[in-house]
Protein backbone atom coordinates (compact mmCIF):
# COMPACT_ATOMS: atom_id res chain seq x y z
CA UNK A 1 0.00 0.00 0.00
CA UNK A 2 1.06 3.29 -0.89
CA UNK A 3 2.31 5.83 1.74
CA UNK A 4 -0.15 8.39 1.15
CA UNK A 5 -3.37 5.19 1.27
CA UNK A 6 -2.06 4.17 4.53
CA UNK A 7 -1.60 7.84 5.73
CA UNK A 8 -5.54 8.35 4.55
CA UNK A 9 -7.00 5.26 6.20
CA UNK A 10 -5.49 6.35 9.54
CA UNK A 11 -6.88 9.71 9.48
CA UNK A 12 -10.18 8.60 8.69
CA UNK A 13 -9.90 6.41 11.43
CA UNK A 14 -8.62 8.96 13.90
CA UNK A 15 -11.78 10.61 12.13
CA UNK A 16 -13.83 8.36 12.55
CA UNK A 17 -13.24 7.51 16.41
CA UNK A 18 -13.37 11.42 17.38
CA UNK A 19 -16.93 11.69 15.49
CA UNK A 20 -18.19 8.74 17.23
CA UNK A 21 -17.06 10.29 20.41
CA UNK A 22 -19.32 12.93 19.99
CA UNK A 23 -22.54 11.05 19.14
CA UNK A 24 -22.27 10.39 15.37
CA UNK A 25 -23.54 6.88 13.86
CA UNK A 26 -21.58 5.59 11.45
CA UNK A 27 -23.79 4.74 8.32
CA UNK A 28 -21.17 4.09 5.36
CA UNK A 29 -17.42 4.31 5.43
CA UNK A 30 -15.97 4.79 1.50
CA UNK A 31 -19.27 5.08 -0.25
CA UNK A 32 -18.58 4.87 -3.61
CA UNK A 33 -21.46 6.40 -6.98
CA UNK A 34 -19.21 5.55 -10.41
CA UNK A 35 -15.67 7.00 -9.46
CA UNK A 36 -16.40 9.52 -6.72
CA UNK A 37 -16.14 8.73 -3.33
CA UNK A 38 -17.59 10.01 0.56
CA UNK A 39 -14.91 9.11 3.30
CA UNK A 40 -18.05 9.00 6.05
CA UNK A 41 -21.34 9.13 5.99
CA UNK A 42 -22.79 9.37 9.15
CA UNK A 43 -25.74 10.45 11.53
CA UNK A 44 -25.92 12.76 14.21
CA UNK A 45 -29.71 12.71 15.26
CA UNK A 46 -32.09 13.33 12.61
CA UNK A 47 -29.25 14.89 10.47
CA UNK A 48 -27.42 13.26 7.48
CA UNK A 49 -23.62 13.91 7.70
CA UNK A 50 -21.04 13.59 4.91
CA UNK A 51 -17.45 13.90 6.11
CA UNK A 52 -14.58 14.56 3.76
CA UNK A 53 -11.33 13.81 5.49
CA UNK A 54 -8.25 15.17 4.82
CA UNK A 55 -5.21 13.96 6.59
CA UNK A 56 -1.47 15.26 6.06
CA UNK A 57 1.78 14.82 8.29
CA UNK A 58 2.20 19.04 8.42
CA UNK A 59 0.57 21.81 7.50
CA UNK A 60 4.25 23.30 5.63
CA UNK A 61 2.05 23.70 2.41
CA UNK A 62 -1.27 24.29 3.22
CA UNK A 63 -4.32 23.16 6.25
CA UNK A 64 -5.42 19.85 4.62
CA UNK A 65 -9.33 21.49 4.57
CA UNK A 66 -7.60 23.90 1.83
CA UNK A 67 -7.05 21.17 -0.59
CA UNK A 68 -11.09 20.38 -0.83
CA UNK A 69 -11.61 22.37 -3.71
CA UNK A 70 -15.06 23.47 -5.58
CA UNK A 71 -14.51 20.53 -8.05
CA UNK A 72 -14.02 18.37 -5.16
CA UNK A 73 -16.86 19.34 -3.26
CA UNK A 74 -18.91 18.75 -6.25
CA UNK A 75 -18.14 15.48 -6.26
CA UNK A 76 -19.11 14.47 -2.41
CA UNK A 77 -22.55 16.51 -3.15
CA UNK A 78 -23.07 13.77 -6.01
CA UNK A 79 -22.07 10.81 -3.71
CA UNK A 80 -24.60 12.20 -1.40
CA UNK A 81 -27.49 12.65 -3.46
CA UNK A 82 -26.67 8.98 -5.01
CA UNK A 83 -26.59 7.96 -1.39
CA UNK A 84 -30.37 9.66 -0.71
CA UNK A 85 -31.60 8.13 -3.59
CA UNK A 86 -30.09 4.50 -2.79
CA UNK A 87 -31.56 5.07 0.52
CA UNK A 88 -34.70 6.52 0.04
CA UNK A 89 -34.18 8.94 2.42
CA UNK A 90 -35.74 12.43 3.17
CA UNK A 91 -33.61 14.62 5.66
CA UNK A 92 -31.81 17.27 6.41
CA UNK A 93 -27.90 16.73 5.08
CA UNK A 94 -24.27 18.10 6.30
CA UNK A 95 -20.84 18.59 4.49
CA UNK A 96 -18.40 18.72 6.84
CA UNK A 97 -14.70 18.44 6.89
CA UNK A 98 -12.36 16.62 9.63
CA UNK A 99 -8.70 18.01 8.91
CA UNK A 100 -6.20 15.71 10.47
CA UNK A 101 -2.35 16.61 11.08
CA UNK A 102 -0.65 13.84 12.54
CA UNK A 103 2.91 12.59 13.31
CA UNK A 104 5.29 10.87 15.21
CA UNK A 105 4.85 14.33 17.35
CA UNK A 106 1.25 14.95 17.79
CA UNK A 107 -2.48 14.16 15.86
CA UNK A 108 -4.37 17.88 15.55
CA UNK A 109 -7.69 17.31 14.59
CA UNK A 110 -10.04 19.95 13.61
CA UNK A 111 -13.67 19.10 12.52
CA UNK A 112 -15.64 21.75 10.64
CA UNK A 113 -19.42 21.34 10.58
CA UNK A 114 -21.57 22.88 7.49
CA UNK A 115 -17.64 23.17 5.70
CA UNK A 116 -19.30 23.65 2.35
CA UNK A 117 -23.18 23.76 0.96
CA UNK A 118 -24.63 22.63 -2.45
CA UNK A 119 -25.45 25.06 -5.04
CA UNK A 120 -28.11 25.57 -7.70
Amino acid sequence: MAEHNALGERGEKIALDYLSERGYVLLEKNYHFKHLEADLIMKLDEMLVVVEVKTRQSDFMAAPEITVTRKKQKGIIKVANAYIFDNDLDCETRFDIVSIITNEKETIIEHIPDAFYPTL
